[in-house]
This record gives C-alpha cells, sequence and structure tokens, in this order.
C-alpha cells in the first residue's frame, strides 16, 4: 500500500514569475490560431504550463550561483571536469561527452552504434530516440510487458524488458542482427513507468552471454531509482545515491538529457566505457555539437548540471518530486477520471481511449483532448497517442499505439499543490462533460516528428 502523505515542498520560495489568465474568449482564438496544437500555443497565453518537463525545471540558488563561476573557454573548461567528476561518481562511467541536449547523444550514439538493417530493442519507443536510431538505418522493435500497453492493469514495473520477446529476438536476427538494447528509465510513453533492478540484471546477464550492448535512457533515471526504493525488496534501506549507481552498473553507457532529472533548462550527455566508441563520439560531437570538452553546453550550463546531478539525488527532493505528481493523479482517481496506473513519475496521463470513447482513435481523441483542456482552463497538456506515433515510413500508415494518451507533466519545483488542485478540477469538470469534445484531422502534416509542428481542425 503506497503512503498517501503528501510532503511539503523542500525549498522556500526566493524568487517569483507573475502568470496571468486570458479569457475564455481568448483561448478559443489562440487555440485555433494554433491549429489546436498545444506546441504551437505562446508560452505568455498559458496559465499553468504542463507540456513538458523538458528544461522548465526551476534550479536552486546555489546552481544560479554556479552560472556566475561559468567558464566559458573554448576547449578545457574547468567546469567540464566539474560535470565529468559528478558523472562519474554517481553513474560510475569511464567517458562523458556533453551535448546540447538528449537527442544530441541519441544522434551521435546512433551514428556510432548501429549499423544499416540493424535491429534496436527497446521498452517502448520514445519519439526522437526512434527517429535517430531509424534516420541510421536501425529498426526499432518494442520488447517491453505486455502489461506496459495496458493502462489499468497494476504492475510496479510497468516499463521492463519482456526477456522472453528479446531472446526471440535474438534467436531470429543472431546477435549481430541487433545494434544493442535500448532500455530507458524510467519509460515515458508507458506513462512514466519505472524498470526493476532485476529485470535490469536479467537484461545484462542475457546480452552479455550473447555479446550485445546495453545503452540507457537515464533521462529520469533518479525518479526510477525512487520506485525501486519504494517498491523493490531489499531497496528501502539503500539511498538514491546508491541505487542510481547500482541502475548503471548493468550498462555499457547511457544518452541523458539533463533538462529533467539533471535539473537545469539545457544540456545532455553521452557516457560510456568502451575507448573505442568514446573516441568515436569525440570526433562526431565536433561535428555536430562542438568540442568534447563543452558539446553543446556554455561552461555555465555544465556548472549548473553538476550542481543538480547533486541535488537531484537528495531523498527529500525526490520524495516530493514524486509524490507531487501522484497527488495530481489520486485527485483525479477519486474523481473517476481514467488516467495510466500506477501513477508514474513526472507525469499523470490521462487515457484519452476512455475519456473520449465516442471518439475514434484516427480523430485523434488525445490531441482534441489536449486543445479541449487548454480551451477550459489555460492548462496546457501534450498529446501522446497516433500523433505523436508517427507513420510508417514504409506503408505510409499510422502508427496505432495502444496507449492514446494526454499527458500531464509536472515541471520540477516549479508548481505548488495549490496548481495541481486547479488542474485536477478543471480535467474533473470537463470529464463530466466530455462527449462534448470534437475530433480533429489534420490540415499540415510533417514528414517527421510531427507533434511538434502539425496543425489540425476540427471534424
Amino acid at each position: 500500500m503506497l503512503d498517501k502523505r503528501y510532503p511539503a515542498e523542500p525549498f522556500r520560495i526566493k524568487s517569483v514569475e507573475p502568470v496571468t489568465m486570458i479569457n475564455r474568449e481568448q483561448r478559443e482564438e489562440v487555440v485555433k490560431k494554433a491549429g489546436y496544437n498545444t506546441f504551437l500555443i505562446d508560452s505568455k497565453d498559458v496559465y499553468i504550463d504542463l507540456l513538458t518537463d523538458s528544461g522548465t525545471n526551476a534550479m536552486s540558488d546555489r546552481q544560479w550561483a554556479g552560472i556566475m563561476v561559468g567558464d566559458e573557454a573554448y576547449a578545457g573548461s574547468r567546469n567540464f571536469y566539474h560535470l565529468q567528476e559528478t558523472v562519474q561518481e554517481l553513474f560510475g562511467f569511464k567517458h562523458i561527452v556533453p551535448t546540447h541536449q538528449g537527442r544530441g547523444a541519441e544522434n551521435i550514439l546512433s551514428h556510432i552504434a548501429i549499423k544499416p538493417g540493424q535491429y534496436v530493442p527497446g521498452n517502448m519507443y520514445f519519439t526522437t530516440t526512434r527517429y535517430h536510431q531509424e534516420a541510421n538505418g536501425g529498426i526499432f522493435k518494442d520488447i517491453i510487458i505486455d502489461d506496459a500497453h495496458d493502462s489499468i492493469k497494476y504492475h510496479p514495473f510497468k516499463g521492463n524488458i519482456d526477456l522472453n520477446k528479446l531472446q526471440a529476438l535474438i534467436d531470429e536476427k543472431g546477435p549481430e542482427g541487433i545494434a544493442y538494447v535500448c532500455l530507458a528509465v524510467t519509460v515515458n510513453l508507458a506513462g512514466g513507468q519505472p524498470v526493476s533492478i532485476e529485470n535490469m540484471k536479467a537484461v545484462r546477464a542475457l546480452c552479455n552471454k550473447h555479446g550485445i550492448r546495453v545503452f540507457y535512457d537515464a533521462t529520469r533515471c533518479v525518479e526510477n531509482a525512487y520506485f525501486i526504493k519504494e517498491r523493490e525488496e531489499g531497496y528501502a534501506d539503500k539511498s538514491i545515491k546508491d541505487i542510481v549507481h547500482e541502475m548503471f552498473s548493468y550498462a555499457d553507457g547511457c544518452t541523458m538529457s539533463g533538462k529533467k532529472d539533471c535539473l537545469t533548462n539545457i544540456g545532455g550527455f553521452l557516457c560510456m566505457n568502451d575507448d573505442d566508441l568514446f573516441l568515436e563520439a569525440k570526433e562526431l560531437v565536433v561535428v555536430y555539437e562542438g568540442m568534447p570538452s563543452y558539446g553543446g553546453m556554455a561552461g555555465r550550463d555544465m556548472e549548473a548540471m553538476a550542481i543538480g546531478l547533486k541535488e537531484s539525488i537528495q531523498e527529500e527532493y525526490i520524495e516530493h518530486r514524486i509524490k507531487q505528481v501522484r497527488y495530481l493523479g489520486d485527485r483525479l482517481l477519486e474523481a473517476g477520471v481514467p488516467i495510466v496506473e500506477p501513477i508514474g513519475g513526472h507525469a499523470v496521463f490521462l487515457d484519452a481511449r476512455r475519456f473520449c470513447p465516442h471518439l475514434t482513435q484516427e480523430e485523434l481523441p488525445a490531441q482534441a483532448l489536449a486543445a479541449r483542456i487548454y480551451l477550459e482552463s489555460g492548462v496546457r497538456t501534450m498529446e501522446r497517442g497516433i500523433v505523436s506515433a508517427g507513420r510508417d515510413k514504409n506503408t505510409g500508415k499510422n502508427h496505432a499505439p495502444k496507449l492514446e494518451l494526454v499527458r500531464l507533466t509536472i515541471p520540477r519545483r516549479v508548481y505548488t499543490y495549490a496548481h495541481m488542485d486547479i488542474v485536477a478540477e478543471s480535467i474533473i469538470d470537463l470529464y463530466k462533460n466530455k462527449e462534448s469534445i470534437r475530433g480533429l484531422r489534420f490540415i499540415y502534416e510533417p514528414k517527421m516528428l510531427r507533434f511538434f509542428t502539425a496543425r489540425f481542425e476540427e471534424i
């Protein structure tokens, strides 16, 4: 039974940013102008912004102090060495390559680790990750457990890899047909669901047997560690720092978006243990990002990231982080609003199929729901369903994921429980009038990562 108590914010507010609510008539004009795509709404027109937790964090006074000691040397910045030492201490990898954000690390890893035609099995796709893998000739294969595709069924570690699916792919394609296993901790599109240590160990053992590398998408690794501490036998008394370190001991490397669990607004990195792979990565970082001692970041950003990483593993911080998200989810569940269960680490995910049963998936129910939430409340959310899934590059047909979701993503250290109450109340009210939500159709569809810039109209 999970603890239903919600801790107070483990910080004092030192600086504030005013927000305003425009009226409904203005919001209606805004959402139509944006083509019913919440990514195309201007920030000034948003009251509570739950579009993403990527780069939207509030930095601490220590991080802002670190900004002032940024070493902006073109090569050999002392801030890089601070970041490198911090990552090596917490994650345990030998090498780090800084990048402008996580997708920069995905791009470099895909270039150096994938041969055309190789498969990249993973525990559910992520949009930019799959794009970089496919752009470099790879073929994504979903090997997550089946329970991850069921929004109602409870499983403490819905992000786990199905070992039978992985073994079947190895048997079919051979170890040489697999570039590496991509294991995300946590799994975003499953609802922010964690992976157990037991599963990480088992994946590592199976891949060792066949000589296959394992790379983590480590973007929300601290959140994953909290769930392990809370749910996995034998870890209740271990520190978050020790759990994080053990998690990465079962990997050959990782990609990291520093805009999430590093508590910064920009930045990322690629880690690995292999010396030869590191040399290749250093060559490519110069081409795509910048010098190996800054990648795509300024010195001040690397300093803030090093400090943020240390703050993220503080027990008080991560408990509040997880339980603030849980508070919003619990309020919605108590009112009967359909969400993904169990509640994940960085967001509450509305189940748009159950929220809008009168709409077919081809009528884009998650996109329509996200647009309507903004119209009714000024709260910005985002679609994670058929629009995000994109099209099959061979057939041109829409990928049709089983999960059709709207993500209510909570920025770190930004909002209070009172803001969560406002979000909950507006969605509960909308759920009572859900039949009025109309489906959407595309009027502009980009070829790649269409959810960012597509435009729609009501049917």
